[in-house]
């Protein structure tokens, strides 16, 4: 069979994983580039299996549909928003899938938090340009950090937010007093949550409900010396709002690590965008966590090639 492993953008899946034994019996491709539309079709026409990383190549049903050959699909994680898996269910596609820790993103949302409160990426580009203090930061201490989404990564976030001392709330639209308590922070209703929050973290599923929560009023609330990180989905934010109220000064700055397309082009408008801290979406990028998605995939693999599938996320229907 011909198995093609997608998005390995680092080019560095084999360090994570023995492919070897497939190899052996199977023909393996690896790409560490990402493409959609007719290229993507004709690049996979021929595969019988994808090993693929969650929510970077997208498979929509145009695309599905035109995949003769495909049988079987693995898939980090157990929730992967780019898969129409009722298409693949149509097509008498099976779809499994990894566990995924998930805290690597925490930690990083996190850091994220505490490089915007003292300004590290400004001080350190001023060391190696040969300069010295640029920017004077403030304390996590006593900020109020307001967690958008209190669910596994947002609860995970509000425990390190708690142990730097930070006065943590949270948000979202089915959150409630009760569940906030049970997590030791402080429910919000919206307005109050971005009128009072000096730092923002988002951690929400996307679906419908949450695209553009977070617009030109909910950012014109925000405190002009308060911050939002997303390391969830670029979605959830209001591109073109966001530019708009970091081009004017409105808030004191952002960072994010998911974009709309990934990777993000070369001359993408955001890369230009004052007081805007990128990251290439390296949230659940660790050593770690990739050796349990390479791991468990190839896992995954070798369970469904024996006839005896796992962590089936979607059955052929």
């Amino acid at each position: 069979m011909k198995i093609a492993v997608l998005d390995d953008w680092q080019e560095n899946a084999r360090n994570f994983a023995d492919f070897a034994p497939f190899e052996a019996e199977h023909e393996v491709i690896f790409f560490s580039d990402t493409l959609s539309g007719q290229p993507l079709i004709d690049r996979l026409a021929p595969c019988d299996v994808l090993l693929v990383m969650r929510e970077r190549t997208g498979f929509p049903a145009e695309v599905i549909e035109q995949l003769p050959n495909l049988k079987a699909v693995f898939t980090s994680g157990m929730r992967n928003a780019a898969l129409d898996l009722a298409c693949f269910a149509r097509r008498g596609i099976i779809v499994c899938g990894t566990e995924s820790p998930g805290h690597a993103t925490a930690e990083l949302a996190m850091s994220l938090i505490g490089a915007l409160a003292r300004q590290i990426v400004p001080s350190a580009l001023s060391m190696q340009q040969g300069g010295w203090q640029v920017a004077t930061g403030r304390d996590l201490r006593g900020a109020t950090l307001g967690i958008l989404g209190l669910g596994r990564l947002g609860s995970a976030v509000a425990s390190l937010g708690k142990a730097y001392g930070m006065n943590v709330i949270a948000y979202s639209q089915n959150l409630t007093e009760e569940q906030c308590a049970e997590q030791g922070v402080t429910y919000a209703d919206k307005q109050t949550f971005f009128k009072t929050s000096d730092f923002i973290s988002i951690h929400l599923k996307l679906s419908d409900r949450v695209r553009g929560l977070v617009g030109a009023q909910e950012l014109a609330w925000m405190k002009p010396d308060a911050y939002i990180v997303n390391t969830s989905r670029a979605p959830i934010v209001d591109e073109d709002a966001l530019i708009e109220a970091l081009r004017a000064g409105q808030i004191a700055g952002a960072a994010t690590d998911v974009f709309n397309h990934e990777p993000l082009p070369q001359d993408d408008r955001l890369r230009d965008v004052p007081n805007l801290l990128l990251l290439p979406h390296i949230g659940y990028v660790t050593a770690e966590t990739m050796n349990v998605f390479y791991g468990q995939t190839l896992e995954a693999l070798a369970a469904w090639l024996a006839g005896e599938p796992i962590r089936v996320i979607s059955q052929p229907a």
